[in-house]
């Protein structure tokens, strides 16, 4: 077989050489030991949880090394892709902290556009990169045409594959897959011409070189020494339609675009012995890998299982209409991705996430449990560490796209709203009230008129004579230029006048011989001007509604009562 004559007769518009498009795509001048790493999705719909794993591995090993971080999409796959997927991962990846240096941005019209000197940044655009490689393993004897004229497609198309796998030995199926595989292979160049005047379509396919028997070692960066088995399937690098599959345009652009480290999920590690002939027949650098495991969630019954894209918490974009705040998801990712983030945290609690020394060696071999228990925690501690005008602001922009009614009351009492949010910040143990900007409404609703209802219930075992008798006589002493000692000894003084011990220690002593303490004095209070059994600290919520409102609160229990 002359391989050349072969090449020229399926790309003879293809004149350029290997060696040419290199020299469009010159090493990157960096730093030693600097990492280029990349995340290269397909927009086909919303960015998954899981997906924000490798783009954050990625995005740290490349700027904790002084590297390049750099996004590729693959829209190879036209049939799946769906519109304005590309754009909405570049923003919902942005607001969780994953900033590229290169490649497809959206400009100042929200489109698609190239950042740097390696695009096109999007595969649909490389057409013509590919077919010069292709053309190259062609004429090497590397890789060979596969022809199929109109009526083999249509009866392919007619085949149902499930039913036709279901109902075959499959053993008998391989061997049957392998012979046909190995029949494609023998061809003569009369042959090829007779297809191309006939206008037969053809894919590329890969002439295999593996032994499926043998098997190579591999070092993975998170899996360890492993062994996978020579790639032996003639798989197809070129479709009819000139567009490349996955792995012939991954090798082909992560040498162009001098990826050193390529993270993807451990779904991907049987593809292994593919890239790595890919890499060897195209005289490649083989870049080291990484294969992540995979984010696992417990099931009803305590089981394990992967967490799918129907599973709450999939869809990154959940997470902010939830109120998630951005900084917490990150930081649970970092817990979940290094075993020795969470120590690192408590000795430098006032560090963002991003300064921590990420480590792939504390990467869990196993796969990673999804809990929104822990990332509720994280949630939790880091916006009781945000200042009141920060949680302002963040709760405001959340609300007005999620309840543009509680941002009208945000926006028209600004002063009032920040002091609610201010009540036990700062400090070591400061309060965590909020996990989310989704619960900040039913935690300071009560403070707005509009919102203010009256949701807890006096416990039964309580006379509410003395319920009501300690509204009254709170009432009549109540002053708004009190101090919060002189406050609270007129509740404690409303307890004595009414058989509750003021003092907790003689509470505690005797309980018996006391209606209740001055906890359940404080608690009467409470309800009727918050109406919640549980609030911030009573005498703040007092001194931000203001003398008006609160007397109006406890007058209206009294008549109620």
């Amino acid at each position: 077989m002359d391989y050349q004559l072969l090449a020229d007769l399926l790309y003879p518009e293809i004149t350029e050489t290997p060696e040419d498009i290199e020299a469009r795509y010159p090493r990157r001048e960096l730093p030693e030991g600097a990492q280029v790493t990349r995340f290269a999705p397909s927009p086909t719909g919303f960015v998954h949880f899981g997906g924000l794993f490798p783009s954050t591995v990625a995005e740290r090993l490349a700027h904790q090394s002084g590297g390049v971080f750099y996004l590729r999409i693959e829209d190879t796959d036209a049939k799946r892709e769906v519109e304005g997927a590309a754009e909405g991962l570049i923003k919902t990846l942005a607001t969780y902290g994953v900033h590229f240096d290169e490649g497809a941005i959206l400009d100042e019209n929200g489109k698609i556009a190239d950042k740097g000197n390696y695009g096109p940044y999007k595969q649909s655009q490389r057409g013509p990169l590919y077919r010069v490689f292709a053309k190259k393993l062609v004429s090497e004897g590397k890789a060979y045409p596969c022809f199929t004229t109109e009526e083999e497609l249509d009866e392919l198309q007619s085949v149902n594959k499930k039913e036709e796998i279901k109902n075959t030995d499959w053993q008998a199926e391989a061997e049957s897959r392998r012979a046909e595989m190995l029949a494609r292979r023998n061809f003569t160049i009369e042959d090829v011409k007779e297809h191309l005047a006939a206008n037969h379509p053809f894919v590329i396919r890969i002439l295999a070189n593996g032994d499926p028997d043998k098997r190579m070692k591999f070092t993975d960066l998170v899996k360890g020494a492993i062994d996978v088995p020579e790639n032996d399937e003639d798989f197809v690098l070129l479709k009819s339609d000139g567009i490349p599959t996955y792995h012939f345009a991954h090798a082909v652009d992560d040498h162009l675009m001098g990826t050193t480290h390529i993270i993807r999920g451990e779904e991907w590690l049987p593809s292994l012995p593919k890239h790595i002939q890919l890499f060897n027949y195209l005289g490649f650098k083989l870049p080291k890998y990484m294969h992540i495991s995979q984010i696992m969630r417990l099931d009803e019954n305590g089981n394990k299982k992967k967490l799918s894209k129907r599973d709450m918490g999939a869809n990154m974009d959940d997470y902010t209409e939830m109120g998630y705040c951005p900084e917490a998801v990150c930081e649970y990712v970092m817990t979940l991705l290094n075993s020795n983030y969470e120590e690192w945290h408590m000795q430098n609690p006032d560090k963002p996430y991003t300064d921590f020394p990420f480590n792939i060696k504390k990467m869990s071999v196993s796969g990673c449990l999804f809990d929104f228990e822990k990332l509720n925690d994280v949630s939790k501690n880091i916006i009781s560490r945000m200042s009141a005008d920060d949680v302002y602001e963040k709760v405001l922009n959340w609300s007005k796209k999620f309840d543009p009614e509680f941002a009208c009351e945000l926006e028209g009492a600004p002063e009032m709203s920040k002091s609610i949010l201010a009540i036990g910040r700062g400090g070591k143990k400061p309060r965590k009230d909020l996990t989310t900007w989704r619960d900040a409404k039913p935690y300071m609703g009560f403070f707005y008129d509009k919102y203010f209802t009256v949701i807890d219930e006096y416990p039964e075992n309580f006379d509410k004579s003395d319920i009501k008798n300690t509204l009254v006589k709170f009432s009549e002493t109540y002053d708004y230029a009190d101090d919060m000692n002189t406050w609270f000894d007129k509740v404690k003084a409303i307890a004595d006048s009414l058989g509750f011990a003021s003092d907790m220690k003689a509470y505690k002593a005797d309980p018996a011989s006391f209606k209740g303490s001055v906890a359940d004095i404080s608690m009467f209070i409470r309800v009727a001007v918050t109406g919640k059994m549980n609030s911030p600290d009573l005498y703040t919520v007092m001194q931000i509604i203001g003398k008006d409102k609160t007397l109006d609160r406890i007058n209206s229990m009294i008549s109620k009562l």
